[in-house]
């Protein structure tokens, strides 16, 4: 009839929306839009079809997206992927571990911070943790340096303890923190999560490596606990295990220092006899709270703590 064709005519979508509405057993002339002049979208008709009748939606998402996406869970924030022929547009509300980020990183981003960049050769690092690997008897556990790395940074952390602090900006206090709570910055995929060691002052580097790859675990399992996640005094985000020279991160409030770690590199460079040979070097990148820390100090917790990590000898003079 002529007003149903003038129905028709009013309903704005694609081809491929009408043809994915088809798929679902939903009627598009029913679909409210939310596109351009009332456009139809394809989550348009997802959305109602989740509204309407939940199952429809199992020929689109796997039965647990789905499941989390309805009940609204928070650890599900995934980007859903984009057809190779939609050009749409699509919004996807943040959740989780995603959402606390960004409250996180906007309080953070109203610290002044100080970055201090420097350079450390990992050459005997990379050595130890070889012959680590090579002793190995425990086919579960994979050792890298960042253990090494993380001991070394509490040792530092002892003679220069303002870099493991927490700043309270109502009463103007610094509190020194008295264990050394390390956190470490792991993509998981349900987004970044900082758990921390806690005590790493009284652990041993095996400790430290087996404590390393339980929080992993449960990171990556998506099966953190509160305590894991919470009361850490200073951060490591090792992106270089990803890629990168070095990057520049935002403070995780209320600690004062975060420390990012690029990736280990082949450069050239020259001994004392002017010869040239082939150095592992990493960038580190050390952002401080300027209200706390003055650009001296870091420097000097760099210097101390880049000496153990070159020199991973000098480890047995403090180790206790």
């Amino acid at each position: 009839s002529e007003s149903a064709c003038s129905k028709i005519s009013k309903v704005l979508s694609t081809p491929a929306v009408r043809a994915y509405a088809k798929g679902l057993g939903v009627n598009v002339e029913d679909v409210p839009g939310t596109g351009k002049d009332g456009r139809v979208l394809k989550e348009d008709v997802l959305n109602y079809a989740a509204s309407h009748d939940q199952k429809k939606i199992s020929k689109e998402c796997s039965s647990a997206s789905t499941e989390a996406f309805l009940a609204g869970d928070s650890s599900f924030h995934e980007i859903p992927q984009v057809d190779e022929f939609e050009f749409e547009d699509k919004t996807v509300t943040l959740r989780g571990f995603h959402r606390a980020m960004v409250k996180s990183m906007m309080l953070s981003a109203k610290i002044p911070h100080f970055y201090f960049v420097d350079e450390i050769d990992c050459g005997s690092l990379i050595e130890l943790k070889q012959s680590f690997q090579t002793d190995n008897s425990d086919p579960g556990l994979k050792h890298s340096f960042l253990p090494v790395m993380i001991k070394s940074l509490s040792l530092a952390l002892t003679k220069y303890p303002l870099l493991n602090s927490s700043f309270n900006e109502e009463l103007q206090e610094v509190t020194l923190k008295g264990s050394h709570n390390v956190g470490i910055a792991i993509d998981s995929p349900n987004g970044l999560v900082v758990p921390n060691i806690k005590r790493v002052q009284s652990l041993s580097i095996m400790q430290i490596t087996k404590e390393l790859s339980r929080l992993r675990q449960l990171a990556l399992a998506n099966k953190l606990t509160p305590d894991d996640i919470s009361g850490g005094t200073i951060t490591l985000s090792n992106i270089g295990s990803i890629g990168g020279k070095f990057g520049t991160p935002l403070i995780n409030i209320p600690e004062v220092s975060i420390i990012a770690l690029g990736r280990v590199q082949k450069i050239p460079r020259f001994d004392n006899d002017g010869e040239v040979y082939a150095a592992s070097i990493m960038h580190v990148s050390v952002g401080s709270d300027h209200r706390v820390l003055d650009g001296a100090t870091v420097a000097r917790f760099c210097s101390e703590w880049k000496q153990f990590i070159e020199k991973p000898e000098l480890l047995l003079l403090h180790l206790r």
